[in-house]
């Protein structure tokens, strides 16, 4: 895949000509429901044989072309480049496709050894039905060399959706997830659990071959849940009930894998908190069950603040069988416009977390929704939450452009409704999305936690199948 960027004043059949491509071939990929579109939309481009590099200190594009096969001018065109003497390390460009024209007396083999691909791959890139016959002056395509070593990551996604609305949505993404987690069991003081109208939902996933994930919570919107928490993990009678009754859901709904999120801990709970979770590993894994956990997003271990202190990262590494590190919640729906998700805030996570978690047991948080913030802006003044689809879609009704923060690889626009009220709106867009894998790869880790499953988002599913094969347990 290719992500190109709309430049002003072109037209969607321009696009799909330079790609050789038909208009509704894009407008299906990207889930556009016509051809108009706005400066700086950025749109996923299906090319059969793409890859990325990521810029290196004292690279050149002369220097990627020669070692890529293709030419200056070619990368500049493929990465919408306006100054092609300035490429920064960091950056992540397009390489375009390579084609080769057979010569004569040439054999598959011989081509395949000149590019560093495997002979099977070409014949799948070009539908060779006859290996052993290849005509000169055939113009064959090139596959990835990289494009058999995918990395393999997990994938799980959160729900809040119960009922059609919610299965329809596992039926439809399930082939890209490794986990599926309804949300949430609600925990309560004595240990009992408020209950969920999931079978549905868990019967959903396990037809798509995805493991099931029971998630359960300590707070609702209404309370933080710091007592009931305490509640809980100052008595082992009190957690003994609780984990009874989980065990007892998990085995009678199909669930694999229980994820504990408890949030608001009290500080001075710490411990208690690590001490559960072992309590809770002890439970299930004779049982068969894994246990998983989510954590507020903490950049150092002395990290302040009850949403992070009790969130002891070395402990539930050591002891959870993966961790979910919600990554997310920068661009809050009550604080000031911002971008939701920051690419330069989730790194400064990880870089904590990598340094006491194992990096095969982090899943790293991708938020797949939007914010809309009336300006100026009031605190407490709560924005508009939607999808990034209906995100892209308000750009282009209202005909502005786009912008990139390149700090916080986030897309973002303003603009001015029908009653003169101005609006900042923060999205996820294909470059945003590409950011994060691209990350994902940097740091080795396990894989990806979506919050949440429900909002439209078809460039997120295109690219995460581009990057990486998905695992699937069952």
């Amino acid at each position: 895949m290719q992500i190109h960027v709309v430049r002003q004043g072109e037209t969607l059949a321009q696009i799909a000509s330079s790609y050789g491509l038909s208009a509704s071939a894009i407008m299906q990929l990207n889930g556009l429901p016509n051809q108009n579109l706005t400066t700086g939309l950025a749109l996923v481009i299906p090319t059969p044989s793409s890859q990325t590099y990521t810029v290196k200190s004292g690279d050149t594009l002369w220097k990627i072309a020669q070692k890529y096969g293709t030419t200056v001018s070619a990368l500049v065109s493929a990465n919408n480049l306006t100054n092609p003497s300035r490429i920064n390390p960091g950056q992540v460009l397009s390489l375009p496709s390579v084609t080769h024209t057979v010569k004569s007396g040439e054999t598959l083999w011989q081509i395949a050894q000149t590019y560093g691909v495997t002979v099977q791959s070409l014949i799948d890139a070009n539908n060779i039905t006859n290996p052993s016959l290849i005509y000169p002056g055939t113009v064959f395509l090139i596959p990835s060399s990289t494009s058999t070593s995918k990395p393999t990551i997990d994938v799980n996604a959160y729900t809040y959706q119960i009922g059609t609305a919610g299965v329809q949505s596992v039926q439809a993404h399930g082939q890209y997830l490794t986990y599926f987690s309804p949300f949430a069991y609600g925990v309560q003081a004595n240990g009992s659990l408020i209950n969920l109208d999931d079978t549905a939902l868990v019967q959903a996933a396990l037809a798509t071959r995805t493991v099931p994930m029971m998630s359960v919570n300590n707070f609702t919107a209404q309370a933080l849940g710091s007592n009931v928490a305490h509640a809980i993990l100052a008595d082992t009678g009190v957690q003994n009930t609780l984990l009874s009754n989980i065990v007892r859901v998990m085995k009678a709904k199909g669930y694999k894998v229980l994820n504990i999120d408890f949030e608001n801990v009290l500080p001075a709970d710490r411990d208690l908190y690590s001490n559960f979770i072992q309590h809770a590993v002890n439970v299930l894994h004779p049982q068969g069950f894994l246990v998983s956990t989510a954590l507020a997003p903490k950049t150092s271990a002395g990290q302040t603040g009850t949403l992070y202190v009790a969130h002891d990262y070395a402990a539930h590494g050591r002891i959870a069988d993966f961790v979910v590190l919600m990554t997310y919640e920068w661009g809050y729906r009550l604080g000031a416009p911002q971008a939701i998700s920051p690419l330069n805030q989730i790194e400064r996570v990880l870089d904590y977390a990598v340094s006491v978690i194992p990096r095969n047991k982090i899943l790293m948080g991708f938020e797949t929704y939007a914010r809309d913030w009336k300006l100026p802006h009031v605190q407490g003044q709560a924005a508009e939450t939607f999808s990034p689809q209906t995100a892209a879609l308000r750009a282009i009704q209202y005909g502005v452009t786009i912008q990139y923060d390149q700090t916080a690889e986030s897309p973002f626009y303003n603009y001015t409704d029908a009653q003169g009220v101005g609006h900042q709106v923060w999205f996820e867009d294909a470059r945003s999305a590409q950011a994060k894998f691209n990350t994902v790869k940097s740091y080795n880790l396990k894989g990806i936690s979506y919050w949440v499953l429900d909002t439209s988002y078809p460039q997120n599913w295109v690219l995460l199948a581009d990057n990486f094969n998905i695992r699937k347990n069952l």
